[in-house]
C-alpha cells in the first residue's frame, strides 16, 4: 500500500467505527462546572463551607468519646488543638478537597465535615470523602441529610454523572453507611494504598445518574418529619423506601 492509499481513521470523529464494542455515545457532553463554597441547607441540617468558626464545635466534636474509632481509618490522627487549627487552616481553603462543615439546622452546631473531592468536571465524576461525623450526626437523620444534600448538589445543581464512595476495605462502618446510602459496590483496588506505614485495600461505591431519581425519592420521604417519631427515632429505615 502506498501513502496515498493509506486510510486515516480519526478515532474521535463520530464517522469513525471499527467494527469493535464501545461505549453508548454521550450527545453534546461538555465538561461539568466546579463545585464551589455555597451553602446547602435541608429540614435537618445545614451545610457551611468550612470556615474558622467552625474550629471549637468541631473540635469538640472530633474529641468526643469513640474518637480514636472515629480517626482510625481517616488520613490524619486525632488531633491536638494545635494540630487542629493547621488542618483547618489549610482544609477551608483548599479547591479539592473541598470541605463543608456538617451543621444541625435547629442548634447550628458544627458536629461533623466532609469533602467533595477527586473532582473531575470533563468527565462528570465527585467523589464525597474525609468525612468524619461526631456522636451528634453520626447514625442520624442530620448525617443521612448532609449526604442527600450532597448528592443533591453533585447531580441536580451541576450534572454530574457519577458520584462515588470509597473506604478502607476494612471499615465496616463505612460499607455499610454507603450501602444503606444507595451506592453500588463496585469491587476493591487491592494494596491501593499505604496509609500510616499499613497496606489498605478500597472498597469502590457509586451512585450514577440513572439511579439518582429512584435514590432521591427514598430519601425525600424517609425524612419526612412523618417518619419520625417525637424523640426523632424513625418509623421505617432508607433501605425500606427504596
Amino acid at each position: 500500500m502506498t501513502p496515498s492509499d493509506s486510510v486515516s481513521i480519526d478515532s474521535a470523529s463520530p464517522a469513525a467505527d471499527t467494527g469493535l464494542p464501545d461505549g453508548p455515545r454521550v450527545p453534546d457532553w461538555r465538561p461539568r462546572p466546579r463545585p464551589t463554597r455555597v451553602d446547602l441547607s435541608g429540614r435537618w441540617c445545614r451545610l457551611e463551607p468550612l470556615a474558622a468558626r467552625h474550629s471549637d464545635d468541631l473540635f469538640a466534636a472530633s474529641l468526643a468519646p469513640g474518637a480514636l474509632d472515629r480517626f482510625r481509618y481517616l488520613f490524619e490522627p486525632v488531633p491536638d488543638r494545635a494540630g487542629h487549627e493547621q488542618w483547618l487552616a489549610a482544609a477551608a481553603g483548599s479547591p479539592d478537597p473541598m470541605f463543608w462543615a456538617v451543621c444541625d439546622a435547629t442548634t447550628g452546631v458544627c458536629g461533623g465535615r466532609q469533602a467533595l473531592m477527586r473532582i473531575t468536571p470533563e468527565h462528570g465524576v465527585v467523589e464525597i470523602g474525609s468525612i468524619m461525623w461526631g456522636p451528634g450526626v453520626a447514625g442520624t437523620r442530620v448525617a443521612t441529610e448532609a449526604l442527600y444534600l450532597t448528592a443533591g448538589h453533585v447531580f441536580d445543581d451541576l450534572g454530574y454523572r457519577r458520584f462515588e464512595w470509597k473506604c478502607n476495605a476494612l471499615n465496616e462502618p463505612s460499607r455499610r453507611a454507603a450501602e444503606r446510602f444507595g451506592f453500588t459496590f463496585e469491587g476493591l483496588f487491592r494494596r491501593a494504598m499505604i496509609v500510616r506505614g499499613r497496606s489498605r485495600d478500597t472498597a469502590w461505591y457509586s451512585i450514577i445518574e440513572e439511579e439518582w431519581p429512584d435514590v432521591r425519592a427514598a430519601y425525600a420521604t424517609w425524612l419526612s418529619p412523618a417518619n419520625f417519631d417525637a424523640d426523632g427515632r424513625q418509623h421505617s429505615p432508607l433501605a425500606a423506601r427504596r
